[in-house]
């Protein structure tokens, strides 16, 4: 089974594929703004299972979608590529850098992605608190939901007007296929890539200058991390100009 896919661009030898992979509760259509920026280069959005036009899709776990999004690329024909993925998508291409990928990956950028949780404890703690937001995505309205979701910690950089405007354009997403994504691929079910990671010949990561927890966490990496001004852990919606700029200095250097 392969993802739903958009292509965009003509197949090229001389520059590898931009394989985009979003996060929790988006599609591949919202990289549309950067992706406007690299009109020269070969693209690739992905839409993840139960987002976008993957949402009738389920997976059990990370080498299962890791398996899909490698015949996803075989599919469309990739043979060069960067994964480039915000949050759960970066957690998506740093599993399968680490796990999947053959010689063929040139390189990975992540945006706010965990590497994973090292401990037992920290793991049963995160599953309870998705098993949570898994009860609370099948159970209530969405908006209300959502309203909940973009109160945490992690965007707090948001106002009132941008948040609205993030639940709007995800109030149309299946909440029962969130649900199940989101136990799936919860960072407790994540493998502890941190040591793996650290291995990859060609990582990066751009962070937000407001979102202060992901650039501890890329920091410990000690791959190189690039900070994008006035954003916080959506930086690539925040700050698509700077955002782009980042990006291809890292494809390019």
């Amino acid at each position: 089974m392969i993802l739903h896919a958009r292509w965009q661009g003509a197949h090229c030898d001389n520059r590898p594929t931009l394989v985009w992979l979003h996060g929790f509760l988006g599609s591949g259509q919202e990289w549309q703004p950067i992706q406007d920026l690299f009109s020269g280069w070969p693209q690739l959005s992905v839409d993840l299972p139960g987002h976008g036009g993957s949402r009738a899709q389920r997976v059990e776990g990370f080498a299962e979608l890791s398996a899909r999004l490698g015949a996803t690329l075989q599919s469309h024909r990739v043979k060069r590529y960067w994964l480039i993925g915000y949050s759960l998508g970066g957690r998506v291409a740093l599993y399968h850098a680490c796990r999947s990928a053959d010689a063929s990956l040139t390189g990975v950028i992540t945006e706010g992605a965990h590497f994973g949780l090292a401990t037992a404890a920290e793991r049963a703690q995160r599953l309870a608190s998705d098993r949570h937001w898994a009860a609370r995505f099948r159970q209530q309205p969405l908006v209300e939901t959502l309203e909940q979701w973009y109160r945490q910690p992690v965007f707090a950089d948001l106002n009132q007007a941008q948040r609205a405007a993030l639940i709007a354009l995800r109030a149309d997403n299946d909440p029962q296929a969130l649900a199940a994504m989101l136990l799936s691929t919860s960072l407790a079910r994540q493998p502890y890539l941190l040591p793996e990671s650290q291995r990859l010949a060609r990582l990066h990561s751009l962070c937000g200058e407001y979102d202060l927890k992901f650039q501890r966490l890329a920091a410990r990496s000690g791959a190189p991390l690039t900070l994008i001004p006035a954003a916080g852990h959506n930086a690539h919606r925040a700050s698509p100009q700077a955002f782009a700029a980042a990006l291809m200095q890292k494809i390019t250097a």
